[in-house]
């Protein structure tokens, strides 16, 4: 009896993931960093923005900057990566003046920001995250092959 090859199982091709190894953890750290930064601006305006409202709005702006940052990180595409290199820019100019301004005019910041004297509350996490994000970013440029960028 003849026997009819079949033929072969097409596979399909396999799926990196978006992010892995060190961008896994680039990404936990900065969503930790949203969270954190988004419950110390809602209590901070809730409870004290009459005391020190540039503060506070600050570390508003910083919630926000770190909760596009990791959806940027994240999502795929040429678009989501150019976010993510706005954003983490905007990161670090703003740990850096806002660590600069807190260090030479402290009289502007009665109450610290997640930013103030370059993240010391945050353990200087502020002013080394958006370098390594920046490096990540360098290293992972999307590909123009649609097939990779789905």
């Amino acid at each position: 009896m003849p026997t009819e090859s079949l033929p072969a199982p097409v596979n399909p091709p396999a799926r990196r993931p978006r992010i892995a190894g060190v961008g896994r953890v680039l990404v936990v750290i900065y969503a930790i960093l949203a969270l954190g930064a988004f419950g110390r601006s809602l209590v901070q305006i809730i409870q004290q923005f009459d005391q020190a409202p540039l503060a506070y709005t600050l570390s508003a702006v910083s919630a926000f900057v770190y909760i596009v940052a990791t959806v940027a990180l994240v999502a795929r595409g040429a678009v989501w990566y150019r976010v993510a290199w706005i954003t983490i820019s905007f990161e670090m100019v703003g740990v850096l003046v806002v660590g600069t301004l807190s260090v030479v005019a402290p009289e502007l910041f009665a109450h610290a920001s997640v930013w103030s004297y370059y993240g010391v509350g945050y353990l200087f996490i502020p002013l080394v995250l958006p370098v390594l994000g920046m490096i990540w970013l360098s290293r992972k440029r999307p590909t123009t092959n649609p097939e990779s960028a789905q």
